[in-house]
């Protein structure tokens, strides 16, 4: 089992770790876990990284029963939006597409809702914690677009938050910092006047049960689990971490900074995600190729 050591000498032993993560995936099918340190390289900060800044997200509970909050809320998300939607796939993405089309996946579980994977070509992909593209009714529980919103939202706060004036100012989540909320308008369902929230899983909310067990077949169908790019503090993805190595699955974590799965790690490496990834789509295929799927 790995065990905690200073940042240099992971730094040290970082090339020796991937070629044991290599030895290890190679010729098996792997199933995908990501989180918010993978779409960092795109410019969306993480909410537990090194260079953060902390936040308490709101929960479902306050969003639905305080009208001053859900204010404040899409008055966030509004400024939030406008820096979300315009980011791009970076190459940890692209290189765990090229995994998925040459093969070597059983498919992909990410807890981002930025659709940067679904962007960069992956097919097979379990949004865990649901998309921020959509808006859902909480009445009627019809589904629109979050950019036909962003436009009625627009219409309704003209000039309102011309846009966080960095990266930095946006959460995964597109929670942005501005200022005094209290004169933003929300919009309503236009179907049925009910409210409308984002169409992902809040804190205090659960996954859905479908989608959970979905995730889990996912894992099952693999010979190993490969995590990327989350701190694993919320039981949402850790569940599948223990889950696999309960399985006596092997299981690798590619993650700057600890995590809660570390301990069950066959191998954890402590390197960029994007490169890291990048070579493991580069080297993988050939071995996989030639040895066969394992198992």
């Amino acid at each position: 089992m790995p065990h905690s050591q200073p940042d240099h000498q992971q730094q040290a032993e970082a090339p020796e770790l991937l070629d044991r993560a290599l030895a290890l995936l190679g010729g098996a099918r792997l199933a995908v876990l990501t989180g918010a340190g993978l779409s960092t390289d795109s410019g969306i900060p993480d909410y537990r990284g090194p260079t953060s800044v902390p936040r308490t997200p709101m929960t479902y509970q306050q969003f639905v029963s305080d009208p001053a909050q859900r204010r404040r809320y899409w008055a966030r998300n509004h400024a939030g939006w406008r820096h979300m939607h315009r980011a791009e796939p970076n190459a940890g993405h692209f290189a765990v597409a090229r995994m998925e089309h040459a093969g070597l996946l059983t498919g992909l579980i990410t807890q981002n809702v930025d659709r940067l994977h679904s962007e960069a070509g992956s097919r097979h992909v379990i949004d865990l914690h649901g998309r921020f593209d959509e808006v859902i009714c909480l009445g009627c529980r019809s589904i629109v677009s979050r950019s036909a919103l962003a436009e009625r939202l627009e219409a309704l706060n003209p000039g309102f938050a011309a846009g966080p004036s960095d990266a930095g100012d946006v959460a995964p989540d597109a929670d942005a910092d501005v200022g005094a909320t209290d004169s933003f308008v929300v919009a309503d369902c236009q179907i049925c006047g009910g409210m409308l929230k984002p169409h992902f899983v809040y804190f205090g909310e659960n996954v859905p049960k479908d989608r959970v067990a979905a995730a889990y077949a996912l894992v099952d169908r693999a010979d190993a689990l490969l995590v990327a790019g989350t701190s694993l503090t919320v039981m949402s993805g850790l569940r599948f971490v223990r889950h696999a190595a309960k399985s006596s699955m092997p299981v690798v974590i590619i993650n700057r900074g600890s995590t809660r799965g570390d301990e069950l790690a066959a191998v954890k490496i402590e390197a960029g995600v994007s490169e890291t990834l990048g070579t493991l789509a580069r080297e993988l295929p050939s071995r996989f190729a030639a040895a066969g799927p394992a198992g």
